[in-house]
């Protein structure tokens, strides 16, 4: 019998962009959003036309493994409820939500995310109120939603994680819901290389020291990213008055071939890519300041 030939590595995707070095630094709330705003603005229109298909003017993925809400049903039942997306990029999640009964509202720190939302809004005839911000600082009322969630979404890029949870709690009404996926944890220990390559881990589950990116021209930095282990994200749960109700680890489905950063069948089949959490507001959390602005700002 003929051995079979090894399949191809896929072929990273690129974008726009300084030449840049990486480096492993403490850096702050403002320096992680002063460089994030402006890289995501970079990016929006090559993220846009490479994922729009698979994302779906009006879906719900919960992250490259293709999961649905729809499928997961991590959210409940959205119909007559108020629900805000945090992180929203161009608005599909919320626009799914509104579809299914729901009252979608989205908030992004890219200014040109949500140009494609208004865009996708007009094409679709589903408008999502949405508004420039930060996850450290939800320009809503207290008690405005019952659901406040995050597809992969803000959370990552914020230094300042435990205002951003507490900030969720806040604009949460009692027993509201608060959901949110991200890279898996364990992801940490791996190279971003979607290949055989990055499957050898290289570094400690445990160091939290974000991954920076500097630009070589301007020396200026031009992306972070935040990590948190599993037993970090339970604490801040629970310290923000939340109870969680859910874990889900998605496995990469058979035949989906779709090559997403460091998300590729060749890891996705051997190791959690993406950790989504559900978890209940059953008290009130600890609360920064209120805003003046309700849900429809």
């Amino acid at each position: 019998m003929a051995e079979q030939a090894a399949a191809p590595d896929p072929v990273q995707e690129h974008w726009p962009h300084p030449a840049v070095t990486s480096h492993r630094r403490p850096v702050g709330e403002e320096e992680s959003r002063r460089a994030n705003g402006p890289d995501w603005d970079r990016y929006a229109d090559e993220y846009q036309s490479t994922h729009g298909e698979f994302l779906g003017d009006v879906g719900f993925v919960w992250g490259p493994e293709g999961l649905t809400e729809q499928e997961a049903g991590v959210l409940g039942d959205v119909r007559g409820r108020d629900v805000l997306e945090v992180g929203s990029g161009a608005g599909q999640c919320s626009r799914w939500i509104t579809a299914q009964g729901g009252r979608g509202y989205g908030l992004d720190l890219s200014f040109r995310q949500l140009q494609h939302a208004r865009r996708i809004d007009e094409s679709t005839g589903i408008a999502v109120p949405s508004v420039l911000g930060t996850a450290t600082h939800l320009p809503f009322r207290d008690d405005s939603f019952d659901v406040v969630f995050s597809s992969f979404g803000a959370l990552q890029f914020v230094h300042d994680i435990d205002l951003a949870v507490a900030e969720a709690a806040r604009v949460l009404r009692p027993g509201g819901r608060f959901a949110f996926s991200i890279t898996h944890p364990t992801r940490w220990m791996f190279p971003d290389d979607p290949t055989a390559e990055g499957l050898l881990a290289s570094q400690s589950y445990w160091d939290r020291t974000p991954y920076v990116e500097v630009e070589d021209e301007t020396g200026e930095v031009a992306y972070v990213e935040h990590h948190r282990t599993l037993g970090d994200w339970v604490a801040l749960l629970a310290g923000a008055g939340f109870v969680i109700t859910a874990l889900l680890e998605p496995e990469w489905p058979d035949g989906h071939d779709r090559l997403w950063g460091g998300w590729s069948a060749t890891r996705g089949r051997l190791t959690p890519g993406t950790a989504i959490f559900a978890a209940d507001r059953l008290a009130h959390a600890p609360a920064s300041a209120p805003r003046e602005s309700g849900p429809t700002a």
